[in-house]
């Protein structure tokens, strides 16, 4: 029944779709999400795209600036309970972007255009772009009605094909009672016409069977007598074989105790020995142990090394060590820094400070590299020069980071002032 209503949903939602395409004829469309799970605390384009879909159905009219927030919490709820989804949890999964792909339209160039140029701007569906761009009040106003008319109209039109749909599941489910009822009946007759039959042939394998008993208690009768002439001879056989193999196994035994006893001597020397040279292995390592410390920086706790490790990694895992170091160099930077907050936690989890938070790598188990270079880092080594902040030169397109004084570039990262 559930996936049932995720079709009809779908056919409805696209059928309003079509009639919508010759407003934005032309306008070319970007490709649909990424793989990610988007939740509630993400940012980046992937929520762009959650809000400007929302807003084009008119379940969203808040602000599209990439934060997932409250108001794109609940307009996602709506949107999963609207459409049928199993989960109405504002997780937005692989079957929620399913349905906004097939219900909604993005038009990645305007969208990325207004946020970069720093516009007001809407993305409902059926309104032109032109005027969505830098709209007055009475436009979003206006652009919000019909969004919601439009979200109404499609509520209704799902309705009442559930309601049509259901009727129909309704008269077919009581054509196949009827039937089953029938081919019941068929079944019970012939079952009963079966069972006489089978009675009628049961009666005669059992007067042939009583006969075959007869015959077969007379062969028993012969059989036994020839087994109990047998077994007398076999048992007269295996008194003389158990005879011979007691006298053996007790020459067996005597001789495995002689040699049990000579391994025994010899494993506790063995043994003895062995516990006499780990004895004197453990007095060295111990006092290896004892010269061995780790040099961890003051003001810094365990939580803080191992939060800076988890960022290195996510961030740098495939760079050779000492790009390591320069990124957990660059977060020592910012702490020092008055423009940036002055702890570890603080610097890492800054909004859009640093990929791996966005994506969720930031919680992949460090490996000893990731740890060995932040205590480098935090004991003063700093190949970056001062750096605070790093980019990839083959990813990164804000023009913003490019526009920095550049120091010098370590593996695949460029380090800027």
């Amino acid at each position: 029944m559930k996936n049932m209503r995720i079709m009809l949903m779908v056919a409805v939602v696209t059928l309003t779709s079509f009639t919508c395409q010759f407003l934005s004829h032309n306008v070319p469309e970007a490709h649909a999400f990424s793989e990610q799970i988007i939740q509630r605390g993400a940012t980046g384009s992937d929520v762009i795209e959650l809000q400007a879909r929302l807003q084009y159905n008119g379940y969203y009219h808040g602000t599209i600036d990439g934060v997932y927030g409250w108001s794109t919490y609940w307009a996602a709820r709506n949107f999963q309970h609207m459409f049928g989804l199993e989960e109405v949890d504002g997780l937005v999964g692989q079957k929620t972007k399913e349905m906004l792909v097939n219900s909604t339209k993005f038009y990645k160039d305007f969208v990325y255009e207004q946020i970069n140029k720093g516009r007001k701007f809407t993305h409902y569906g059926g309104v032109p772009l032109s005027i969505q761009s830098a709209p007055s009040e009475q436009q979003i106003q206006k652009a919000k009605q019909a969004a919601e008319q439009r979200k109404q109209q499609q509520e209704k039109d799902y309705k009442a094909q559930l309601n049509q749909n259901q009727q129909q599941q309704q008269q077919q489910e009581q054509q196949k009672q009827q039937q089953q009822q029938k081919q019941k009946n068929q079944e019970q007759q012939q079952k009963q016409q079966n069972q006489e039959q089978q009675q009628k042939q049961q009666n005669q394998e059992q007067q042939q069977e009583q006969q075959n008993q007869e015959q077969q208690q007379e062969q028993q009768n012969q059989q036994q007598q020839e087994q109990q002439n047998q077994q007398q001879e076999q048992q007269n056989q295996q008194q003389e074989q158990q005879n011979q193999q007691q006298q053996e196994q007790q020459n067996q035994q005597q001789e495995q105790q002689n040699q049990q006893q000579q391994e025994q001597q010899n494993q506790q020397q063995e043994q003895q020995n062995q516990q006499q040279q780990e004895q004197q292995n453990q007095g060295e390592e111990n006092n290896q142990k004892d010269s061995t410390a780790v040099n961890i920086p003051s003001g810094f706790s365990q939580n803080d090394i191992k939060l800076m490790a988890n960022a290195v990694y996510g961030e740098a895992r495939g760079e050779p060590y000492i790009g390591q170091v320069a990124v957990a160099a660059v977060i020592v930077n910012r702490i020092n820094s008055a423009t940036f907050p002055n702890t570890v936690s603080g610097v890492i989890f800054e909004p859009r400070a640093f990929t791996a938070v966005a994506d969720g790598q930031i919680w992949l188990t460090p490996n000893e590299s990731a740890k060995k270079a932040v205590l480098d880092a935090l004991n003063g080594f700093d190949p970056t020069g001062n750096a605070v902040y790093y980019f990839n030169p083959d990813t990164a397109t804000s023009s913003w980071i490019w526009g920095r004084p550049q120091i010098k570039r370590i593996g695949k990262h460029i380090f800027c002032e």
